[in-house]
């Protein structure tokens, strides 16, 4: 489904790719969209981030929007959860940047959004779990950070959906 093994897929900017470290807080998989966790000191020098959790699906995130990555230093693959308070990367995407982010899955939630995502569908991130949704059935949002670049028919558990920024 997704375009890689990795979350980032191209970075169109011709720079260096903007990564940070830090902590993670929790036990999220590589794709999901993070954020500094509020009243936290740093740990030598590194804030903790913690899945993204606004006030409702689709607001705008508090600091830039930044993708868990793969920790590559211990051979973990994309598939692999952090563990809570490992040292975690991050990337921060920008516009036009190809990646994969985390896609939830809402199959028989009742939430009535959708779990099949068109190329040119927008996603928004999904509050409290840090993945994204297909903004197609939710009315007004005020940020809907990724284009799908990909097809994807219903799915039946979360997965990587290759996106691009916006």
């Amino acid at each position: 489904m997704s375009a890689s093994n990795n979350v980032i897929v191209l970075n169109t900017h011709n720079l260096p790719v903007r990564r940070i470290e830090g902590f993670v807080d929790g036990t999220p998989k590589p794709g999901t969209v993070m954020q500094v966790q509020a009243a936290t000191e740093p740990v030598l020098g590194r804030y903790s981030w913690t899945a993204y959790n606004r006030d409702a699906d689709g607001d705008r995130p508090a600091g830039p929007i930044a993708v868990l990555d793969v920790d590559e230093l211990t051979g973990k693959l994309v598939s692999d959860a952090y563990v809570d308070n490992a040292q975690c990367f991050l990337f921060v995407p920008l516009s036009g940047d190809e990646l994969n982010v985390l896609c939830i899955n809402l199959t028989g939630s009742g939430s009535g959004v959708s779990d099949v995502f068109a190329i040119g569908d927008l996603l928004i991130v999904d509050d409290g779990t840090g993945k994204c949704v297909n903004s197609n059935s939710m009315g007004t949002v005020e940020d809907e950070p990724f284009v799908v670049l990909e097809t994807v028919a219903s799915i039946s558990a979360d997965i990587l959906v290759h996106v691009m920024r916006c």
